[in-house]
């Protein structure tokens, strides 16, 4: 019997205008953690849509043998009946369900003709319990965090009798400890007899965990590498995930931040009706021209609570506190008021906030200022394709043209498409809401090279971000949130990863 538990040979998949998959090759060994990175737009993702049947059989060219037998899946249910599993970034759990509805969706136990829920309860505790969640399995699943839910939607799948487990970026919006126990569990998994194949933008957590790594770039295999063997390193993974090495990839700047004040807030703090309770309390800190600051902090500290009181207050916040915006008083009553006045906001959330998916690339671009290139009231068709054209060059988004629908784009490129969008107000200040959640490697050194020169021409940032190495690669200074309030300011020469996370457990 081969040792593979999984062998897809010269798999090839087309869209319109796109070959996502090339001629790609994949083997994956029986109990092995094997990690499958590349750029966004590389295939990572649509190769294992083709293994868990999502592109049925007859779609793609090429073979899948899996536990040595060639597979004709022609849906989900297909894949999943012979014991592999997949779980994407979006998680499929029905939020207003319970945790043991959730898991064993499908698979409940009955009794006759009935549902035997005691039996049900009982089997999804014990599946908790595998996964090492310690909640009540009567406990809706809103009422949980993402790394709870994660665990679940685990869980889910461990019911199935799984043999291969497939998750798409599984800790892209985990904190670092959920994260650690998310990878903890993996490796737990693979003890138990449980292959996994994991997909990740975190190169330092394929480091750690994988067994084998494979390199997807342009639809095409570039190469596998054995970490038992010495083989895995950052530095060789970046090479051949982007085709040329990538020494620095927070790329330096170099101009002088002026001592301009562009903004300043002072003891800014904001009340929650919906939750009860206070979000941030007096929080003061200020901003200068050219300059990027970073506010770090764990998740649920208060980051995003405070870009969005600031951009016009859209959740509704009970407001008190001073801002100074261009040396003027200013406190926005909604959005349009921010952005008119000069302030933009890239949501963390780009596909549910940011971004209109099923609209074209150019529709999206120009959205938040449709005046600028409207006549008496009609959207000017020229305009819209020149301008976006324009941001398309400027932000290198690959795409065929701006008419393609922004749900086709990668990751990277629709983070692109967002940025575009509030450039396109030309704002004074842009907040930029984990401006690299979920893109790979080359997609964030372009991120970050955009950044750089909107500073370099006197626009001023605000980056919030949950990854500690880029608040320090790119900050000039760093304030730390914790439970709602500045904790701590660091210069960038100060700053470290140890002194960040003890100002942000305080």
């Amino acid at each position: 019997m081969s040792p593979h538990i999984l062998e897809m040979r010269s798999i090839s998949k087309t869209f319109p205008g796109v070959k996502a998959l090339d001629e790609v090759s994949f083997q994956v060994a029986e109990g092995e953690i094997h990690c499958l990175v590349g750029e966004n737009g590389a295939g990572k993702s649509t190769l294992m849509k083709v293994l868990s049947g999502v592109y049925p059989h007859g779609s793609y060219s090429g073979d899948i043998l899996f536990r040595g037998e060639v597979q004709s899946f022609r849906g989900i249910s297909d894949s999943e009946h012979a014991g592999i599993a997949i779980i994407y970034q979006e998680l499929a759990l029905f939020p207003e369900l319970s945790v043991y509805e959730n898991i064993l969706m499908g698979q409940e136990i009955t009794k006759g003709l009935s549902v035997d829920w005691n039996e049900t309860i009982k089997k999804a505790t014990q599946m908790l319990k595998t996964v090492r969640l310690n909640v009540n399995p009567e406990t809706l699943v809103k009422d949980l965090g993402i790394g709870q839910q994660q665990l679940i939607e685990i869980a889910k799948a461990l019911c199935k009798d799984v043999k291969l487990l497939i998750l798409d970026e599984p800790t892209a919006a985990l904190n670092e400890d959920d994260a650690e126990n998310l990878l903890s569990l993996i490796q737990d998994l693979k003890k138990s007899g449980i292959t996994s194949v994991l997909i990740s933008h975190r190169l330092k957590e394929v480091i750690e965990i994988a067994d084998t790594v494979t390199v997807l770039r342009d639809g095409r295999t570039i190469c596998t590498l054995d970490r038992h063997k010495g083989e895995v390193s950052e530095t060789l993974l970046i090479k051949n995930m982007v085709g040329r090495e990538i020494n620095n990839i927070y790329p330096p700047r170099h101009h002088k931040i002026e001592d301009e004040l562009v903004l300043q807030v002072n003891n800014w703090s904001a009340y929650s009706p919906k939750l009860g309770r206070a979000v941030l309390k007096n929080v003061s800190f200020k901003l200068r021209k050219g300059e990027i600051i970073g506010i770090a902090g764990l998740m649920g500290s208060g980051r995003t609570e405070l870009a969005k009181s600031l951009f016009g207050n859209p959740d509704g916040y009970e407001i008190e506190g001073e801002v100074t915006f261009h040396q003027q008083k200013n406190r926005f009553r909604s959005p349009s008021e921010a952005i008119k006045a000069g302030l933009a906001y890239a949501s963390e959330d780009r596909k549910g906030n940011g971004l209109i998916l099923i609209q074209d690339i150019k529709s999206n671009i120009t959205l938040a200022n449709l005046l600028k290139i409207s006549r008496r009231g009609v959207v000017d068709a020229n305009q819209e394709v020149k301008h976006a054209n324009e941001f398309k060059a400027a932000l290198n988004i690959k795409a065929p043209s701006v008419e393609q629908a922004v749900v086709n784009l990668s990751g990277g490129n629709q983070q692109k498409v967002s940025i575009a969008k509030w450039l396109f107000v030309e704002p004074k200040i842009l907040i930029l809401d984990e401006p690299s959640r979920g893109i790979d490697v080359g997609a964030k050194f372009e991120i970050y090279t955009i950044m750089n020169r909107l500073v370099e021409l006197g626009m001023s940032i605000i980056m919030i971000s949950s990854e500690l190495p880029e608040v320090l690669g790119m900050s000039d200074r760093i304030y730390v949130v914790s439970a709602g309030k500045i904790a701590g300011e660091l210069s960038r020469e100060e700053a470290d990863q140890e002194k960040i996370m003890h100002l942000a457990t305080q």
